[in-house]
């Protein structure tokens, strides 16, 4: 780009008192930001800069305690300023800073300038067209190695609106933001009730009863432990997903189950994945659970018939006395994840195998209760899924409203 191919600028949406005034300006990002060098502030709290979260303290962060390290070179950030990670701005890694502390020298530290909204520009930086531009400028031979310096930063071109507007655009940004938080802080609430549901629901470690019966249950006899290899078969005889049917119908892989929920996402074809070999099939009886890395604790009940991977063992019950729904949520309960974690192989890539997976000692109940328990989780799972569409929706209207309050790149593109 070059400032002075094009000076002015007009995004697809402005808000109705801005319609008629100045259009955007093409600035250089070091008219708008100073670099914050200071150092010599030890005594600050330790900040991170977190993917989620944005800037937090360092001990609410899951990161190392660096508190040993010396911290004379660390670099003071005020409220106001933006913190970017210098090795990893190519991927857009910044954020705002809503309270003073000290930074690693790793990161760079931007201080606005007077009529610099720093909140408009922390959502600017997240802009597809502003990332693109730092990995542009970020340099290194490869991405392990590449940095953007300040004074690289600083030669940046962004179309700038007046203060005024700067400040209308943050507000609504941030005003959707709030409620996406909210949005995220209900699924939050929702995952972690189910996830104490199912631990009353399901004996613990060491129990041989739940902690929590529904009423019409709390007089019924005990549960039954059953080995899981009485309850339950293992699809054996494999099949060639090259070969028609097979090669036309689903293939389901480990990476195409979601840990904890049982999503099943990024479906295609065996044909369309080139599967060779190593399937076995599966229908809509099955419960598949993969076996490799039990710790992700990867579950799902499809609604179709396919193929899936050597890495997926297809389960289904074999008798009447064992709910295929009851069983998933008894392959996702605390009690069976630890029994799977501790039987893995421990070669590079854990896995269980069929043997230990059948030797499972399960706790259950009659098939009334089952069902119960079955509904009563299914039920929330499904407000889950509910709660998880509300707040891609939400992010997703925020993504379209960026694109049409920031100005199409490819106008000012040399």
């Amino acid at each position: 780009m070059t400032k002075d191919s094009k000076t002015t600028f007009t995004p697809k949406l402005r808000f109705p008192e801005f319609r008629n005034k100045v259009p955007w300006t093409l600035k250089e990002l070091g008219e708008l930001f100073r670099q914050r060098e200071e150092t010599g502030h030890d005594g600050l709290r330790l900040l991170s800069l977190t993917d989620k979260e944005g800037i937090i303290p360092q001990e609410e962060s899951n990161r190392k305690n660096n508190a040993s390290v010396d911290r004379s070179k660390y670099l003071r950030v005020a409220q106001g300023d933006i913190v970017y990670n210098t090795m990893r701005m190519w991927e857009g890694r910044s954020a705002l800073a809503t309270l003073e502390g000290i930074v690693s020298p790793a990161y760079t530290v931007c201080e606005p300038c007077e009529e610099t909204n720093s909140l408009f520009f922390a959502h600017y930086f997240k802009t597809s067209h502003l990332v693109a531009q730092f990995a542009r400028y970020s340099q290194g031979l490869v991405k392990d190695t590449l940095n953007l310096k300040f004074e690289t930063f600083a030669r940046i071109l962004a179309a700038t609106p007046s203060p005024a507007e700067q400040q209308k655009i943050a507000e609504c940004l941030s005003t959707l933001d709030e409620l996406i938080g909210a949005e995220s802080q209900k699924l939050d609430a929702l995952k972690t009730h189910k996830k104490g549901l199912m631990q009353q629901l399901f004996p613990r470690e060491g129990e041989t009863r739940p902690r929590l019966r529904f009423p019409e249950f709390r007089d019924a006899p005990e549960w039954e432990q059953r080995r899981l290899g009485d309850l339950v078969e293992i699809a054996t005889g494999q099949v060639d997903p090259k070969e028609p049917p097979y090669c036309d119908l689903p293939q389901i892989g480990s990476e195409n189950i979601e840990s904890n929920t049982g999503k099943i996402v990024n479906v295609k074809t065996a044909r369309e994945k080139g599967v060779i070999s190593g399937n076995y099939v599966f229908d809509k009886e099955d419960v598949l659970y993969s076996k490799i890395r039990p710790a992700l604790n990867k579950v799902a009940a499809p609604s179709f018939k396919g193929v899936c991977s050597a890495d997926i063992y297809p389960v289904r019950p074999n008798s009447g006395s064992l709910l295929r729904n009851y069983l998933v949520f008894l392959l996702l309960s605390e009690k069976f994840l630890g029994y799977a974690i501790r039987s893995s192989d421990r070669g590079k890539i854990p896995k269980i195998n069929r043997e230990a997976l059948l030797s499972y000692e399960a706790h259950v109940p009659s098939v009334d209760e089952q069902r119960r328990i079955a509904d009563c989780l299914s039920s929330l799972d499904d407000l889950i899924a509910a709660q998880s569409e509300k707040l891609e929706s939400l992010r997703t209207h925020k993504r379209g409203l960026m694109q049409q309050l920031f100005p199409n790149p490819s106008e000012f593109e040399s």
